[in-house]
């Protein structure tokens, strides 16, 4: 590894800006992007195929145009419980992480249809449904000889063009940076007449690196839907959605010298934060739903971005041992504050997720007027999602300048590209008794070479409905494939973390329809 990383004296004198140790920003947009939905037992059953059956309620979350097709009012309840674990590979090094479970609140709220003077109805639709679950624990660890985390701060620090002690006291820069500078994690030195910034774990050549991560928290959309039909064979809606996100990571990473020597100083360095992300935003969804022939539906729908504002709060600190060179030395975020006289601690901004265009299609085993005869249908969906577009942008209360965010989507335009997701579902009547399969599959989002990640769920579930009365049951398994990286650097390739998710998600849809 190269000890020294930037001549400081060929800086630029403008600050140039360094994404690399700021939260992981652009991770952070996806997080509120890459999410698989609750809705109603039955919807999931089917794979989330519900984009041109209608009469549900999990309409209004995917084309509120299904919500035309209801002729009387109900009110429906989804309580869930989602699981998961998660087994890791960090540069050869496989890792085995336990489970963790949190309950969830699916596609839940009111319905009512309205009758018009031709015969046809409108229905008006208010609910709430959890679209993410952030509930997770990641644990990885293994031995680096390419990278440190300790070069992230020393790239910030370089591109500041500060002073150590303007730095430390900066609140421009990260944490990180700062207790680094502070803890002599990362300093200056003298070489051949040439001052230059040393990340002191690079003297070890050999690390062992380990990366504790855990998260609670989801994102719940509050929404209210309103939908109509033409002459039986038209149905159009519209929703507008407010979610309401939060979510809480606490993370500790340790990097000790791997070789066993105690005379190239550097023994340890931990880093620990506590991350709090929290806020809401605002969507509109459109859709239509056209009745082919009496067996024949097709499905249209389109999801704006959601608009979100929100506020982020960061605690750290850090402890460092550089063995002779400067000994122990610990610093909190709460000191570097104090001693600074300002608070760099709560960061606020907007983000713009993904638009969402969706194409569905179904088939109705005897299409007729009385539903109670109608004895099953298949069904699918293709969903196109626009990560590349997503966005971060500053607003009035934004500590951060411009070009930081230009940099943040710069950096999502080269690591995301847009994605396909496709459902697929099926369900067979008997009498009053249900039975439905469903099948789902998210594309991998990621643009660069060597990262890969999808998603599969696998769902099947049972439904009972008599006198106005329904009740259902699923359950859907999740596969899924992700990376993790501990740290990002501009100057050399990325190290991370291969993450194979398997989760379970059980879900109960209880309601009742009404005159």
């Amino acid at each position: 590894m190269n000890i020294f990383l930037r001549i400081c004296c060929i800086l630029p004198p403008a600050i140039s800006i360094s994404i690399c140790s700021q939260a992981q920003l652009p991770d952070d947009a996806f997080r509120l992007s890459w999410t698989t939905p609750l809705g109603t037992a039955r919807e999931q059953a089917i794979g989330g195929a519900m984009g041109s059956l209608g009469g549900e309620i999990s309409s209004l979350f995917i084309n509120p145009a299904g919500l035309g097709t209801y002729k009387t009012n109900e009110f429906v309840l989804s309580p869930g419980f989602h699981f998961n674990s998660n087994n890791t590979n960090y540069r050869g090094t496989s890792s085995y992480g336990s489970t963790v479970g949190s309950f969830g609140l699916g596609a839940t709220g009111a319905v009512i249809s309205f009758a018009d003077q031709d015969g046809t109805h409108s229905t008006l639709c208010i609910g709430v449904n959890q679209t993410a679950n952030f509930k997770n624990s990641l644990y990885y660890t293994g031995q680096n000889n390419y990278s440190s985390y300790a070069e992230q701060f020393a790239e910030e620090f370089s591109a500041s063009g500060l002073s150590i002690n303007d730095a430390i006291s900066s609140p421009a820069l990260s944490y990180g940076t700062r207790m680094a500078l502070y803890t002599y994690l990362i300093d200056t030195a003298t070489v051949n007449g040439s001052t230059q910034i040393i990340a002191l774990p690079e003297k070890a050549g050999l690390l062992n690196q380990q990366n504790q991560v855990s998260s609670q928290g989801s994102t719940t959309e509050v929404a209210l839907g309103y939908a109509g039909n033409f002459n039986r064979r038209w149905f159009a809606g519209i929703s507008v959605g407010v979610p309401i996100v939060y979510y809480r990571r606490q993370l500790s990473f340790v990097e000790t010298d791997a070789t066993g020597n105690q005379n190239n100083d550097f023994a340890s360095s931990i880093y620990q934060e506590t991350y709090l992300s929290k806020g809401s935003g605002v969507n509109l969804k459109f859709g239509g739903i056209f009745k082919a022939t009496p067996m024949i539906r097709l499905g249209l729908a389109i999801h704006t971005p959601t608009v979100y504002t929100l506020s982020d709060n960061i605690s750290a600190s850090m402890t460092t041992n550089t063995e002779n060179y400067a000994h122990i030395v610990s610093i909190t975020s709460a000191q570097l504050d104090s001693g600074s006289g300002f608070a760099a601690a709560q960061s606020q901004y907007n983000v713009q997720s993904p638009w969402k265009f969706l194409v569905s299609g179904s088939y109705i085993f005897q299409e007729i007027e009385d539903v109670t005869q109608q004895r099953g249908f298949v069904t699918a969906d293709v969903e196109y999602v626009t990560y590349h577009a997503m966005q971060l942008k500053p607003n009035d209360h934004s500590a951060q300048p411009a070009a930081y965010f230009d940099a943040v989507n710069s950096a999502i335009r080269s690591v995301y590209r847009n994605g396909l997701n496709f459902r697929l579902g099926g369900e067979l009547k008997f009498d009053i008794w249900a039975a439905r399969i469903g099948f789902s599959y998210s594309t991998n989002p990621y643009k660069q070479p060597g990262i890969a990640a999808d998603r599969i769920l696998l769902s099947a579930g049972a439904g009972y409905r008599n006198k106005g009365f329904f009740i259902d049951l699923t359950y859907v398994q999740g596969l899924a494939k992700d990376v993790n990286f501990p740290y990002r650097l501009s100057e050399k390739a990325n190290t991370f973390a291969t993450i194979k998710e398997n989760s379970g998600t059980v879900l109960v849809t209880a309601g009742i329809k009404f005159l």
